[in-house]
């Protein structure tokens, strides 16, 4: 998968124009929920016993204060609670945009 063609703010909303064409919209409170990080998601040991992550799943109020893209796979977005360390692969951000239209969001 190619790298975004634009990524811009608009209102509450992340738009990202992708190389297919494709347009998707990501309201900013989701993405910070659906930070794949090990802060937000925790991760398993080597016995896939889970260990951190947070069980806080709404984040009312959050913006997106910027972003990178991250070795042409992957975008860091910068949040206004201070979060920072989710790696959002462009797979990552496609199968979550499927999962919002399907929940019609």
């Amino acid at each position: 998968m190619q790298a975004p063609l634009t990524i811009q703010p608009i209102g509450d909303e992340i738009a990202i124009l992708w190389d297919d064409r494709t347009e998707t919209y990501f309201p900013m409170e989701i993405l910070r929920a659906a930070s794949p990080s090990a802060e937000n998601q925790g991760e398993r040991d080597l016995l896939g016993k889970q260990i951190g992550g947070s069980d806080q799943k709404h984040f009312p109020g959050v913006r997106v204060t910027g972003w990178e893209t991250v070795g042409g796979y992957a975008i860091q977005f910068r949040f206004s609670d201070g979060h920072n360390t989710g790696l959002f692969s462009y797979q990552y951000l496609r199968d979550l945009w499927d999962h919002l239209q399907k929940a019609g969001i």
